[in-house]
């Protein structure tokens, strides 16, 4: 059973870097086919995917976030991080990480989710 936990700083103030940890379990995250990803939900709105990182073919991105993302990982403490930069308000909502299935088919397994807020 694979199972993700993610782990962060609650509230992080205007235009610093959010940066998020997604720790893994029942499954190594360097398996090739497995893609690792992260996804938020601003209130009142929908999800929405920021971008995953996979061991086969690396990293990729959501394109009206790419510039400000970036998710790297330690494969020695099994494990995945989201870095955001130049935080707005807009960026405030619930983040989790989530294991993406191949070909775009969906997420298997998620995490609890984790609250952010930005604010001053």
């Amino acid at each position: 059973q694979v199972q993700l936990q993610e782990s962060g700083p609650g509230l992080v103030k205007p235009s610093q870097t959010l940066s998020l940890t997604c720790i893994v379990s029942g499954a190594s995250i360097t398996t090739d086919n497995y893609y690792w990803s992260w996804i938020r939900q601003p209130p009142g709105k929908g999800l929405e995917f920021i971008g995953f990182i996979a061991h086969h073919s690396g990293t990729y991105y959501n394109s009206s976030l790419k510039s400000r993302t970036s998710i790297s990982w330690d494969t020695s403490r099994n494990q995945y991080t989201l870095q955001l930069t130049s935080v707005t308000p807009e960026d405030g909502g619930v983040y989790y990480c989530a294991k993406l299935l191949k070909n775009w088919l969906g997420y298997d397994y998620w995490g609890q989710g984790t609250q952010v807020t930005v604010s001053s």
